[in-house]
């Protein structure tokens, strides 16, 4: 015959089990904030991205580097810029504004520079650079080193 529990032991269970989720539900985001997410890694390889001829200028464009989003920013004097396209805060994708000529993020609004430092918001490092060269009407991006 199975034994039993009585009504009291099975309540206490219940409610500490209840209680460690609730208190887990709390502590995650917590630590998730205080500890944001490490780097991945991404290509080493340079990586044509866009055209010269189809970038206007004062813009930027999200692409695709490696397993990862970057950034391409082409200024007003036609120079190219690339950064990671994740902030240094929780992993947000940035995006340009070429009204303010400023790296935008929207989930805790963070603000870089146009040179990826960190001037506003949450964010508590500069975004990571690349480097950028043109050869022909190619854009083409790699990790500096």
């Amino acid at each position: 015959m199975p034994k039993l529990i009585h009504r009291r032991t099975f309540l206490n269970r219940l409610l500490g089990g209840a209680a460690l989720a609730w208190l887990g539900s709390v502590l995650y985001p917590i630590t998730r904030y205080l500890f944001p997410p490490q780097k991945a890694f991404q290509s080493e390889t340079p990586a044509k991205v866009a055209k010269v001829s189809l970038f206007p200028r004062n813009s930027g464009k999200i692409v695709k580097f490696g397993n990862k989003p970057a950034l391409l920013l082409r200024s007003q004097e036609g120079t190219f810029k690339a950064f990671t396209a994740k902030c240094t805060h929780l992993d947000c994708l940035v995006q340009y504004r070429p009204e303010d000529q400023k790296i935008w993020c929207a989930c805790h609004n963070g603000v870089f520079d146009l040179n990826g430092k960190n001037i506003s918001g949450p964010p508590p490092s500069p975004l990571e650079e690349y480097a950028v060269r043109i050869e022909g009407d190619d854009v083409i991006i790699q990790r500096q080193s």
